[in-house]
């Protein structure tokens, strides 16, 4: 698509992601049962029907560019290398921190061409909050029916850096990580955040590094990759080579988050193993 064809396309998506926000929220206000899926995580009625109104609605918006849900069947790689072009979505990133009730879950829905993202919205129902991009069309934060912001990384250079990580997931490779960068920058602040919310942090600016040493998988992450991207950002593998979709196996290798600089994040991971 572009740039014309995805700027039309933008308010469209946000409104769905909107749309399954508040589907979300009637839940989050009411008692839930959680269930736990095959591979340990948490899932509730609030990811099934998001997901379902997803699913119908981009299928109405965009008929004949699949759907690749986290909450969808299974679709087989033989399936997926064929597709040029196809939506992939988490309808509710962040279940721990929803059953938790503390309002840092997600939807992210991505429009992936190829192998690289080239739409992405990140919905935070909690508290009604909206990060959107496309390329060609800039990146933007929107808070309820506020007009949306254009919003931009930051550059780091020394001092003190500002490092966001999982709430949930946290491992001897990311103090190893910290403590690496405190002995350059002499000092960090830690922001613990749930969901995309973390690479949101990153691509507006309030956060220099999100470096992700543990397991995710692709919808975790296209969205905001996006965003992060369109707002000068990077979202890279150790190797500082930029994330890439729909691959025979769906989850992502370790990565890391940055915005505008030429301080060398990579390094920071130098020997530490996946």
């Amino acid at each position: 698509m572009n740039a014309a064809e995805l700027t039309a396309l933008l308010p469209e998506v946000v409104a769905i992601a909107k749309a399954a926000g508040v589907g979300i929220m009637d839940v989050y206000g009411a008692a839930f049962e959680v269930e736990t899926k095959g591979d340990g995580s948490p899932l509730t009625i609030a990811d099934r029907c998001a997901h379902m109104l997803i699913e119908q609605r981009l299928a109405a918006l965009t008929p004949g560019i699949p759907v690749l849900s986290e909450e969808s069947r299974q679709i087989d790689y033989s399936e997926r290398a064929a597709w040029p072009m196809f939506w992939l979505v988490d309808p509710l990133d962040g279940t721990k921190e929803f059953v938790k009730r503390n309002g840092e879950f997600t939807v992210n829905i991505a429009l992936i061409d190829g192998i690289a993202p080239c739409l992405g919205v990140v919905h935070t129902p909690a508290q009604d909050v909206t990060h959107s991009a496309a390329t060609g069309c800039g990146a933007y934060r929107q808070h309820a029916a506020d007009s949306p912001q254009p919003i931009r990384v930051r550059a780091y250079r020394d001092g003190t850096a500002t490092v966001v990580a999982s709430r949930s997931h946290a491992g001897e490779a990311l103090q190893v990580f910290n403590e690496r960068l405190r002995a350059i920058s002499g000092a960090i602040e830690l922001l613990r955040m749930g969901s995309a919310l973390k690479l949101c942090l990153v691509a507006q600016g309030d956060a220099d590094i999100y470096p992700r040493l543990g397991p995710t998988s692709e919808w975790d992450t296209a969205a905001a990759q996006c965003v992060v991207e369109v707002a000068g950002g990077h979202v890279v593998d150790r190797f500082d080579t930029p994330l890439r979709y729909n691959k025979k196996s769906l989850l992502n290798p370790w990565f890391l988050v940055y915005g505008a600089t030429e301080f060398k994040w990579c390094e920071l991971v130098d020997g530490l193993e996946e």
